[in-house]
């Protein structure tokens, strides 16, 4: 019989206390995923009239393609389990 795998994770101090982000930006190549995670900074008019909503990337994390899948996964349940603790999750700007 196979011993099972337990996967201890060990967080340096400088980066245990995490970064705030309100955003995600989501790109990919041929062999991997790139999440760049962001905190909005206050709008600025742009020169043509648009708003401009700068953001500043506080993290990006690359993955292969084969690790989405369990990224998703482990997001669904977690997200499921925080709604059946404190309701749904509303998106920001709905009733």
């Amino acid at each position: 019989m196979a011993n099972e795998l337990h996967v201890e994770l060990r967080v340096d101090d400088e980066i245990e206390a995490g970064a705030y982000a309100n955003l995600l930006s989501v790109w990919h190549s041929q062999h991997e995923f790139t999440l760049d995670f962001a905190a909005t900074l206050p709008a600025q008019p742009g020169p043509d009239g648009d708003i401009i909503q700068p953001a500043r990337v506080v993290a990006r994390v690359k993955l292969p393609p084969t690790v989405v899948f369990s990224v998703l996964r482990a997001l669904n349940e977690n997200l499921t389990a925080f709604e059946a603790s404190y309701g749904p999750v509303k998106e920001p700007g709905t009733p």
